[in-house]
């Protein structure tokens, strides 16, 4: 075992801890270079502690706005862990890196993942970027946002739609009316956008 592993196995409680997580993954950022990053990222990925795995999974997301492999180690690799919570963990990486390059830049990217094969793919971008339109260029452009979830509202995974009724949900508590005109334009004869439709019109009067 590395020296890192053997620290973080001693420092991150059985329970968990995802603050420490965070904040582990962050120390480590800012001290070590991005390609210590990426090394490190892969390396701790393979552990067998998911906590562990997930201050692997944060490093990677640092580290990939200067490493494509480590955007390919995510999206390829991270969205197949068979753990909820590393997915969790996966959403927060992308944001991250799309943060990082600003999420104007990074449209390409979230529009490439969002039509991916792979739903925990689809939804780390759904779910890594709410409250979207308190994210810089979505705050500017919220119809923009709303027109990119909504284009989901019929994805073949409940997970991901799950995501994509309540992305829109919080968008709706500041643009009740963008919501709104959105939610009545859908065609309700699916059950699938019945169900985003409800999740989404929930603070909403819609009659």
């Amino acid at each position: 075992m590395n020296g890192y592993m053997k620290y973080l196995a001693e420092i991150i409680p059985q329970k968990d801890s995802l603050k420490l997580v965070k904040r582990e993954a962050e120390k480590y950022y800012k001290s070590h270079s991005l390609n210590d990053c990426f090394n490190m990222g892969i390396e701790i990925y393979y552990s067998d502690n998911f906590q562990i795995q997930e201050v692997g999974v944060l490093l990677l997301g640092y580290s990939a706005h200067r490493n494509t492999s480590a955007l390919s180690f995510l999206k390829d690799t991270v969205s197949q862990h068979d753990s909820w919570k590393v997915q969790e963990v996966l959403a927060m990486a992308f944001d991250n890196h799309c943060k990082m390059i600003g999420y104007d830049v990074a449209l390409p990217l979230i529009k490439e993942w969002l039509i991916s094969d792979c739903a925990n793919v689809r939804r780390a971008v759904s779910e890594g970027l709410r409250i979207w339109t308190s994210r810089p260029y979505f705050r500017d452009n919220p119809q923009i946002a709303i027109q990119l979830l909504s284009a989901h509202r019929e994805d073949t995974s409940e997970y991901v739609r799950k995501s994509v009724g309540n992305a829109l949900r919080d968008i709706s508590k500041k643009y009740p009316e963008l919501i709104s005109a959105e939610l009545n334009s859908w065609d309700l004869s699916s059950k699938e956008i019945e169900q985003v439709y409800k999740l989404a019109g929930r603070f909403l009067d819609l009659t």
